[in-house]
């Protein structure tokens, strides 16, 4: 009874303030949610401010499809400056490309009829569309010259005052998208190919102990299947932004570090990573496994803590961890190995179960190797001034 009337007097106090829970966890909720898609957040930001603008300079300027500039300018705007910088390239260099074209063939081939203008259209797309195939930057060329073409005919306009309008309206389009870019909460690529590849690293640092485990047997293949499949998800994701670096560099915007050495570098231990899975793909016989558990269980420890480290030196873009703690696992387990062979105790073992210790040993020094060479492509990537 007294139970009763303690849960009735708790009811009726939430009751009261019915929203009071609500109120405080939202907040917090939405600052969370917020923080983990910052980047997505300043995007949505940039493509709002960039279409709003072009809007109003379309009406300024009276140009009778604005809606081409709004849409140029949301269609350029991507994650990174370096993308935008592409997108707005490959965008004019398409419109113009196809408007001049599309323009010429409009003006020499008079379409008054569907059979004159299906013509025109298979003379214009022709060379167009094989630019298109064979450089991905003219894509749009094709679709502007079709435009021009057609747009032309039902709104009784010039050809060439078509293509001019046509023109007028992208590249207004482009300008105001990459302004954004530039201006408004501007993403570098760096900083976000640095994000990419500590997200790399991470996966990395937890799929060499879970490999490892299958060297006793008790590996969990669910979940170094799982690892596998976010690393080739995380390995497209850091091509993709070191390509908007690339670009980046390539236009002058920034002097920060090369990508390319610090993409090799992770494709490497990727690599290594493979190789000492296939190594550790079936238990190792329980007399080695006795004499290299402890050294395997510290060179994982040691592997995850490095890598991680190594991550969050990229991201801060400050210089890179030691090697010390993961150099003396490696050394202690090759003087392990070692021991085995003087022993005589690698003799006994069936040809398989040999041929698999020893290429476990050479793809650990090639991951010492290449470990070395992250530590200096880390270092390269410490922050600069943009």
């Amino acid at each position: 009874m007294t139970a009763d009337r303690d849960d009735n007097r708790a009811t009726r106090r939430v009751a009261g303030r019915p929203n009071s829970r609500i109120i405080m966890i939202a907040p917090a909720g939405l600052g969370r949610w917020a923080a983990a898609h910052g980047a997505e957040l300043r995007l949505w930001v940039r493509m709002m401010v960039a279409g709003l603008f072009a809007f109003g300079l379309a009406e300024l300027a009276q140009l009778p499809q604005g809606y081409w500039a709004v849409l140029t300018a949301i269609l350029v705007m991507q994650t990174s400056v370096g993308g935008s910088v592409k997108a707005t390239f490959d965008r004019l260099m398409g419109t113009l490309s196809g408007a001049v074209y599309g323009g010429l063939v409009a003006f020499a081939l008079p379409h008054e009829d569907a059979l004159a203008l299906g013509l025109a259209l298979a003379v214009a797309l022709a060379p167009l569309a094989l630019l298109a195939a064979l450089n991905a930057s003219f894509r749009i060329a094709p679709v502007t010259a079709i435009i021009v073409l057609m747009s032309s005919t039902s709104q009784n306009l010039g050809p060439m005052t078509s293509a001019a309008t046509r023109c007028a309206e992208i590249m207004l389009g482009s300008i105001v998208g990459l302004g954004t870019a530039l201006l408004v909460l501007p993403a570098r690529a760096h900083g976000l190919l640095r994000e990419a590849a500590a997200n790399m690293l991470a996966l990395l640092a937890e799929l060499l102990p879970a490999l490892l485990d299958g060297l006793a047997g008790s590996a969990d293949k669910a979940r170094i299947s799982e690892l596998q499949k976010r690393i080739r998800a995380s390995l497209g994701q850091l091509e993709r932004v070191a390509t908007d670096a690339r670009q980046e560099r390539k236009t002058f915007l920034t002097q920060e570090f090369d990508p390319d050495p610090l993409v090799r570098g992770l494709l490497r231990l990727r690599h290594d990573l493979v190789m000492i899975g296939r190594a550790a793909a079936e238990p190792l016989p329980q007399g080695i496994l006795d004499r290299l558990r402890d050294a395997l269980a510290k060179l994982g420890m040691a592997h995850k803590a490095f890598l991680g480290a190594a991550g969050a030196a990229l991201v801060v873009g400050t210089k890179g961890p030691s090697l010390a703690d993961i150099e003396h696992a490696l050394d202690a387990f090759g003087k392990e190995l070692a021991a085995l062979r003087r022993e005589g105790l690698t003799r006994a073992l069936p040809g398989e179960a040999v041929g698999r210790v020893f290429a476990l040993g050479f793809a650990l020094e090639q991951l010492r190797q290449d470990l070395q060479n992250l530590s200096s492509r880390t270092d390269e990537c410490v922050r600069r001034d943009w």
